[in-house]
């Protein structure tokens, strides 16, 4: 009888703790850009940062020197798509991530006269 017992004590206390843990909300998804002007003229960027649910997270713009990167870390929701894009006076940079499935994305775009690269990957999956 007192093994029953228990058993049905440790069952209903681990119940009660997985309950707890299913229960709480998930950490924010974080993304680390860099941009970067691979260029001999100093660009002008615009980096936006959007939500699926159409949440814009961030807004900004900047000028990157020749030769200089320049980081932007952004905090967007735990869950969903999102996606950034880094435009320029003649281009544009696009990268997208889940935020359900990476807690922190880190992008790359770099610029030069001719060319623009896009790079990214999931740095700490959830």
């Amino acid at each position: 009888m007192k093994r029953r017992t228990l058993l049905t004590a440790s069952a209903g206390t681990v119940a009660v703790a997985a309950a707890g843990c299913l229960g709480s909300d998930p950490d924010p998804s974080r993304l680390d850009l860099t941009v970067r002007n691979d260029g001999d003229a100093p660009v002008d960027v615009e980096v936006t940062v959007t939500g699926d649910d159409g949440t814009t997270y961030e807004e900004t713009s900047d000028r990157v020197d020749a030769g200089v990167a320049r980081a932007f870390e952004v905090t967007v929701g735990a869950t969903g798509r999102h996606e950034v894009a880094v435009t320029g006076a003649d281009w544009e940079g696009r990268l997208a991530w889940d935020a359900g499935t990476c807690a922190l994305y880190d992008g790359r775009v770099t610029v030069d006269a001719e060319t623009v690269a896009v790079a990214g990957e999931c740095v700490d999956p959830r």
